[in-house]
């Protein structure tokens, strides 16, 4: 196995137990059924799978056992989900059903601590921390929450480095000026994020072209994840590794 592998994650966006996809995070259109999805990308060749449910947090509600449990049968990839995991009971309750890593957010910034104590119960490798951020000037990113609704005034490098102190053994980095647009990943802070912390980093929000997924790895992102591109078949997963192969880049094919 080539544990230098880049990555290729298509993220499921779920909202009323649909796929959903909108741009800078408002104006969402359905993609389809969650478990459908899934199954098709199982079978398309995508390294791991994604699944956030992306108004849990606001809603309070919480994580979506169900469906994962239904999609967790399905298919044979690692399975991330995250949205409304606010405890450890939370986290278990998704481990128990065949999901193989958790993503927390909001929950990470109103409560650092709740990032130490999941890392130590379940292992550093099942927790990673979500961090959507957003440019707000030169040279200085800020962390959202809440599905991109809340400004944190945390600053996002400093966040980086504070998550995976506590335990975090992923970052999943939403550039939230770059979502959903298809003009690429912000490489500017992916990068420099990346450069900074000793664990992987995935880089998310802004898809559009193969182009776009060899810039995520030369600026040293160690996956890459996007949604529409994917759901709407206008890039496919294993064409997709054939050109970053081409290029001289490490994939799974």
């Amino acid at each position: 196995m080539d544990y230098f592998a880049k990555r290729i994650i298509p993220c499921l966006d779920v909202k009323d137990g649909r796929v959903v996809k909108g741009v800078n995070f408002v104006g969402l259109k359905d993609a389809g059924d969650p478990i459908e999805a899934a199954i098709r990308y199982n079978e398309e060749g995508a390294d791991e799978l994604t699944f956030l449910d992306i108004t849990a947090s606001y809603e309070e509600r919480k994580p979506i056992v169900d469906i994962v449990k239904e999609v967790a049968k399905e298919v044979f990839i690692p399975l991330t989900v995250g949205g409304g995991i606010h405890s450890l009971k939370n986290i278990y309750d998704l481990l128990n059903v065949g999901c193989d890593k958790v993503s927390i957010n909001s929950a990470a910034v109103k409560r650092p601590e709740f990032i130490n104590e999941a890392s130590k119960r379940f292992g550093s490798s099942t927790i990673v921390v979500a961090i959507d951020v957003k440019k707000i000037a030169p040279n200085k990113w800020n962390v959202f929450i809440k599905g991109g609704r809340e400004d944190t005034g945390l600053d996002a490098i400093k966040w980086a480095k504070e998550v995976v102190d506590r335990g975090a053994g992923e970052i999943l980095l939403t550039s939230m000026d770059t979502d959903g647009t298809k003009n690429g990943f912000d490489i500017e802070i992916t990068e420099i994020i990346s450069s900074l912390v000793p664990v992987p980093v995935i880089a998310s929000g802004g898809a559009g072209e193969v182009e776009h997924f060899k810039e995520a790895f030369l600026h040293k992102a160690d996956a890459a994840l996007a949604a529409s591109i994917f759901h709407f078949r206008e890039i496919d997963i294993m064409d997709l590794k054939k050109y970053l192969k081409n290029e001289g880049i490490s994939v799974r094919l």
